[in-house]
């Protein structure tokens, strides 16, 4: 049975069998609210509400670590120049009926707690909201723009509009004279992003911080101006409670909220979030990683990798990788006409016994081979136990379905 295709750069994974088990993020991954994720020395880091945050070696294993002061909520965090800056709230986020709060942004050198260089200037104080305002002061995103160097903060909730202001990138402090600009409605724990002359809106819909039964998920809209207005794929602002979905519950995962991008390589990106409540772990708020995909120029959530056997096919020309070993016949009754009436008897397919017997020892080459769902194009992949891997996923071993020949490219020193 085939699915949905899993693009892996120039190939494409379609799934020969229906068992498969999905991967997740191992260590100690517990989050709520987190930050767009960074690199520093090596190590990544994200902060979460309340001040603490994760640590991960490789991307893969995340545990507690990151240290922010400042406690508050729904931090965003951004590295400009040789310094990291912190945009978090201290607020009640509308919870009781109040929207007093305010956002505030430090710096440090370093995010590692040991460096002798990590030390968080004070916080600064760049936007706020009262009881009564139609505002709140809460869930920072930061964007760079690429295109002339301006610095953006978008903060708000479900409780009233989103609102963008315009920061100082060398003190991280507002702009003088900046006032604020209503962007959207119905969403809150945003972010912008900038792409081929579009920015992007990406904001959190529905609700939170009720464990599974939460109903959280990211919606985006675009707009070629970051002041707006920005429109969803159907022509619906943001302004007016439009956002096209960028991913939801699944998975045995629900509430997926505060988006972040990381940017790996050119053309490798991928999106962190945390989702609300994770079945398989008691209910609790995880942190995610997913691969970040455009279709017609819209953002989505790429699948989760799930182990299982595969054919690995060329994107480009739709050739299985396969083993270069001689091709074995697939025994049958050969007939140049068939008898009106006569049984219809069903072929086996080729089973592993049937030709694994010719193979050679040792090495065998790989080659692209025409579609033919042959023993020979089989691939089981499954994640390696204690390896470690890289941002968003684990290590893998890739074999020919029951045996040990693994995929390996070999490098000549």
């Amino acid at each position: 049975m085939k699915t949905k295709a899993i693009l892996l750069g120039a190939v494409a994974l379609a799934s020969v069998l229906t068992a498969e088990k999905a991967i997740a993020q191992t260590g100690a991954p517990y989050i709520h609210d987190p930050s767009t994720i960074m690199e520093c020395d090596g190590k990544y880091y994200t902060f979460g509400t309340r001040g603490g945050g994760l640590i991960s070696e490789d991307g893969w294993t995340w545990n507690e670590g990151g240290v922010r002061p400042g406690g508050g909520a729904a931090p965003d965090a951004m590295k400009i120049g040789d310094r990291y800056l912190i945009a978090y709230s201290a607020t009640g986020g509308g919870l009781g009926g109040g929207h007093k709060g305010k956002v505030l942004t430090m710096w440090n050198k370093t995010l590692d707690p040991n460096s002798p260089d990590f030390a968080y200037t004070e916080p600064i104080e760049v936007a706020a909201s009262v009881d009564d305002e139609d505002c709140d002061a809460i869930d920072a995103g930061l964007l760079l723009d690429p295109t002339d160097g301006r610095l953006w903060l978008s903060y708000g909730t479900y409780f009233g509009f989103i609102r963008l202001i315009e920061l100082d990138p060398a003190t991280g402090k507002r702009m003088e004279g900046n006032k604020e600009i209503n962007i959207a409605i119905d969403c809150e724990a945003t972010t912008l992003i900038y792409r081929n002359g579009w920015y992007y809106l990406l904001g959190t819909h529905g609700t939170c911080c009720d464990g599974p039964n939460s109903t959280y998920n990211i919606v985006v809209g675009r707009s070629r101006k970051v002041t707006g207005p920005y429109v969803d794929n159907m022509g619906r602002q943001m302004l007016e409670g439009g956002g096209k979905m960028v991913i939801a519950a699944g998975n045995r995962q629900t509430g997926p909220g505060h988006f972040g991008l990381f940017k790996v390589t050119d053309g490798v990106e991928k999106m962190s979030c945390h989702f609300e409540s994770d079945f398989d772990r008691g209910g609790r708020s995880v942190l995610g990683i997913r691969p970040l995909l455009w279709k017609n120029e819209w953002p989505v959530a790429g699948e989760v990798f799930k182990e299982g056997t595969y054919e690995i096919e060329s994107e480009r020309r739709g050739y299985a990788l396969e083993l270069a070993v001689d091709f074995v016949r697939i025994d049958y009754v050969r007939r140049r006409t068939w008898e009106p009436g006569e049984p219809i008897t069903p072929l086996k397919s080729q089973a592993l016994e049937d030709v694994i017997g010719t193979w050679p020892q040792g090495d065998i080459s790989v080659r692209a081979g025409d579609y033919m769902f042959r023993p020979h194009q089989r691939w089981t992949i499954t994640a390696v136990p204690d390896a470690g891997g890289y941002l968003g996923g684990p290590y893998y071993k890739i074999v020919i379905e029951g045996t040990n020949r693994a995929l390996a490219q070999m490098r000549k020193s």
